[in-house]
């Protein structure tokens, strides 16, 4: 098992890595950095889900198999928890691309010794994301009393 690791910049969108090669881990640290994200990497799915919690990324990058953890059970969960945190599956096996569970994800890129591809999954989970997020606009109340008004931006 493996604490989590971090590469920590301010404002900075943030990637978390989920991949039983410590190697990978720290190949993909570098070159996402190196494109101007904050990384996060774990190499078991008990961290993955306590690093989500902790640093709540921008999009998680996980490994089909990460250790003993199934990375689709983990995508189901990451789902159920994190419904609206992108999830790029990211492996070296093709056919899990077509396993029912592999739908969850946003996305499915085979792994690759070039990360272009990766790299543009993660630019447009993020844009995607950043289409729809919700904003909380306070409103101060007569008296002092605060009300948080939702209002959501869509594209």
């Amino acid at each position: 098992m493996s604490n989590p690791t971090f590469d920590m910049g301010e404002n900075r969108r943030k990637i978390l890595i989920v991949d039983d090669e410590d190697i990978l881990c720290r190949l993909y640290s570098l070159e996402l950095s190196d494109w101007g994200y904050e990384v996060v990497t774990t190499t078991d799915g008990v961290h993955a889900m306590e690093a989500i919690q902790r640093y709540k990324p921008d999009v998680v990058v996980l490994d089909i198999r990460v250790g003993d953890c199934d990375g689709l059970e983990l995508l189901q969960t990451i789902r159920n928890r994190y419904y609206n945190t992108p999830v790029i599956l990211h492996s070296a096996y093709s056919h899990y691309k077509y396993d029912p569970r592999s739908i969850a994800a946003d996305y499915y890129v085979v792994k690759r010794s070039d990360l272009t591809e990766l790299k543009a999954r993660i630019g447009q989970a993020l844009e995607s994301a950043s289409q729809h997020e919700i904003h909380f606009d306070t409103v101060i109340m007569e008296g002092g009393g605060r009300e948080q008004t939702r209002h959501s931006v869509s594209g």
